[in-house]
């Protein structure tokens, strides 16, 4: 965080609490998928828009691809240096929730110039430049326009062996479900909103946000990990339903062993329940079984820059939760992939 000489309240510009404004699956299904975007005649395009996975991939040759994906969204914080930062962060997640590794990115900015000086724009890109000098890699360009509203993102490029390259679709029945991070971003970043965040608590949330997911990299090795995705603005209902479904399975969580953010309990009110959840359980909630207010709330959260969800052969459970031990993350399994039944998702 920087200081500003003037906090401009960039958040009042967001029309969908700061969460990007997600199309819903269906409707951007159908766009990429209309008969005049066929894809079949690129035999080396590996992931496409066909499930919806975090990045795009195309074969290169040599046992090699090249990882390509872009993510912006509308501003959902006031302040514009730590928003750049979280939105690297979460742009360069899609890379490692491919198994990748960034290589470089260019920034994609749109500026109500009339509204907002350009030396607000300027901290959000000093932010992202600083995420990605953490990431190892370059802020290489960009491009810009003049627009109603702010938004910021990057287009990233990343590389991954062929025998490391990890999806959403390709999960096994009987497979244990981790997540890396804990849920509630979505609610502490409202708050953060309305002003009632302390800044203790406002510390802990930018720390989750803008922490890159690197394990991935490192996941992509492992073959007992069977698929991998990014949690982000879907929430977990959103995100382990495009798995489950994907995968040609269902899933069986408990809920009380979702991994949640600590501090959640004070925050969780009726206020500060982000437009974001309410949109996630419109889409998704025919998909899942019945919960309760609280399950449906913390499971539709919309999270930005979220974790990992990883699907590991049960066979090596024991040994994928030593490994995370060792990469300094205490992951405990949370569900499972089961046989495909009528509901995606089955929460007890």
């Amino acid at each position: 965080m920087i200081q500003q000489t003037e906090i401009y309240k960039l958040a009042q510009f967001s029309q969908s609490a700061g969460f990007g404004g997600k199309i819903a699956p269906d409707v951007l299904h159908a766009l990429l998928n209309a008969p005049t975007s066929s894809l079949s005649g690129f035999p080396n395009l590996l992931v496409g828009s066909d499930h919806r996975d975090d990045a795009a991939v195309l074969e290169t040759g040599h046992g090699e691809a090249v990882v390509s994906t872009a993510d912006f969204f509308a501003p959902f914080i006031d302040d514009a240096y730590d928003f750049g930062r979280i939105a690297a962060a979460n742009a360069l997640n899609n890379i490692y929730a491919m198994g990748g590794e960034p290589l470089l990115a260019v920034a994609i900015l749109g500026w109500p110039f009339d509204k907002i000086p350009a030396e607000i724009a300027g901290q959000i890109l000093d932010g992202s430049r600083a995420l990605c000098a953490e990431a190892g890699i370059p802020l290489a360009g960009g491009h810009s326009i003049e627009s109603a509203a702010p938004f910021f993102g990057l287009a990233a490029t990343g590389k991954v062996r062929l025998n490391h390259l990890k999806q959403n679709s390709t999960a096994t029945e009987g497979c244990c479900l981790y997540l890396t991070k804990p849920l509630g971003t979505g609610m502490l970043a409202t708050a953060l909103q309305r002003e009632t965040l302390s800044a203790e608590h406002t510390e802990l949330a930018l720390s989750q946000m803008t922490k890159l997911n690197t394990f991935g990299t490192f996941l992509g090795k492992l073959p007992y990990v069977k698929a991998l995705t990014h949690v982000s603005g879907y929430g977990l209902l959103g995100h382990l339903a495009t798995m489950a479904e994907n995968s040609g399975l269902s899933a069986e969580i408990d809920f009380h062993k979702v991994p949640v953010l600590p501090i959640l309990d004070e925050y969780r009110t009726p206020e500060n329940i982000p437009a974001g959840s309410h949109r996630n359980w419109t889409l998704f909630g025919e998909k899942t079984s019945e919960l309760t207010e609280e399950q449906r709330f913390l499971l539709a959260d919309p999270q930005l820059s979220g974790g990992l969800l990883i699907a590991v052969d049960p066979r090596s459970a024991t040994l994928f939760e030593q490994v995370a031990f060792e990469y300094k993350l205490h992951l405990k399994a949370f569900g499972q992939l089961i046989e495909k039944s009528e509901k995606a998702i089955y929460v007890r």
